[in-house]
């Protein structure tokens, strides 16, 4: 399958995010969940570049990020969710990053997650990527989204509704 054979690749081209893991036992897992699968394959036509970063200790799942240098070119002008689309009277975006990540069967990184990936490379040096929001931001209207510029990791904030053709989303999936 030409999903499995990116994958492997991208694997083998970059240990530093996956140090200690197997690329036979990761193979294994996916060829296991063809559901799964399908989502890295969304992953990876949107543009997200999908990598393995490490694995939970707990479950032994297997986490998988979007690893593009920038946010995925097929996942960007979106708004944060559903309430932010609706809530716009005009020019709405085309989607949100919620919905559009919910009907991939993936995540959207959260604020840790994401200082964790910009440990691993530099992501987001031109983009920015919606970040998983804490309830007591959303709940005001807000949305976070992460970049990096002059050599930081930076997070901020905008409007929920609002959406810009230099912002997405990055997506995490556990297997």
């Amino acid at each position: 399958m030409e999903l499995l054979i990116a994958l492997q690749s991208r694997f083998q081209k970059n240990l530093k995010r996956h140090k200690g893991l197997d690329w036979a036992e990761v193979q294994t897992r996916l060829e296991a969940d063809p559901e799964k699968l399908w989502s890295l394959h969304e992953m990876e036509c949107t543009g997200g570049e999908p990598d393995v970063v490490g694995q939970d200790k707990k479950t032994g799942e297997f986490i998988f990020f979007d690893c593009s240098a920038e946010t995925p070119a097929g996942r960007t002008s979106l708004c944060y969710d559903r309430e932010a689309l609706d809530s716009r009277k005009e020019f709405k975006s085309k989607n949100s990053a919620m919905d559009l990540a919910r009907a991939m069967g993936i995540e959207l990184l959260t604020e840790a997650e994401y200082f964790g990936l910009q440990k691993l490379g530099e992501f987001d040096t031109k983009r920015s990527s919606w970040l998983k929001t804490p309830a007591e931001i959303r709940e005001l209207g807000g949305a976070i989204y992460g970049d990096r510029r002059y050599g930081r990791v930076f997070v901020g904030h905008n409007g929920a509704e609002s959406y810009y053709s230099g912002r997405g989303f990055r997506g995490t999936l556990k297997i």
